[in-house]
Order: C-alpha cells, then sequence, then structure tokens
C-alpha cells in the first residue's frame, strides 16, 4: 500500500481589499468558518497585527496547517495551506479553502504551486 500524505498550496496574491489586508480580524472569522465547515481540528493559532497595518497567521490543524501574511502597501499577500490525506482524501478541501480565501479577499493570483507530496 502507497501513502501520499496530501496537497499543500502556496500562494502569492493581490488584493484591492487593503482594509482586509490591513487586520486579522476578517480573515480569522473566514478561516474559523472554513475550519468548522470543512470539520478540521484546531489546535493551535496566532494572529499577528503589525503596527503599520498587515497582519500575520497561522493556524495548526490535526491535519497540519494553513497560514497568511499580509503587505497591504504592496496589496499582497501570501497564503500557505496544507491538509494531510491521514485516513481520507482531503485534496478537494485543500481546493476549496484556497479558492474561499480568493474569493474573500477578492484575490488575483499572482503565484501558484501545488505540491502533491
Amino acid at each position: 500500500m502507497t501513502y501520499h500524505p496530501g496537497l499543500h498550496i502556496l500562494s502569492e496574491f493581490s488584493s484591492e481589499k487593503a482594509e482586509d489586508l490591513s487586520s486579522f480580524h476578517g480573515c480569522k472569522m473566514l478561516f474559523n468558518q472554513l475550519i468548522s465547515t470543512n470539520n478540521l481540528e484546531k489546535v493551535g493559532e496566532v494572529y499577528h497585527d503589525f503596527p503599520n497595518g498587515g497582519f500575520t497567521a497561522v493556524i495548526c490543524l490535526t491535519e497540519s496547517h494553513l497560514s497568511i501574511h499580509t503587505w497591504p502597501e504592496f496589496k499582497l499577500a501570501t497564503f500557505d495551506i496544507f491538509l494531510s490525506n491521514y485516513q481520507k482524501d482531503n485534496t478537494q478541501k485543500v481546493k476549496a479553502i484556497y479558492q474561499s480565501v480568493l474569493h474573500f479577499f477578492e484575490g488575483k493570483e499572482l503565484q501558484k504551486n501545488e505540491i502533491v507530496r
């Protein structure tokens, strides 16, 4: 039997929604909703707003993690999600969460790497 650990998406996108790139509060609500909707289990989280705008967030999941870092002054963000396929294939969840994040920020994808682990 061969095990395939899962899909890891790393991306960079631009967004005109400076207010959503400036503070983590809207993103935190989105992440909590996505975690709940996709039946994922959060085991830790750190959200941090920077004094001059922008934020970083890392959420540890039993399935692995998701993270974001923003630069509102450049209208940029990076996003990263990996979900393990342990006991079930989470590939479609990774893709759906990625699309939900792009939609929330009205993001224009600049770079996207899909690593099949």
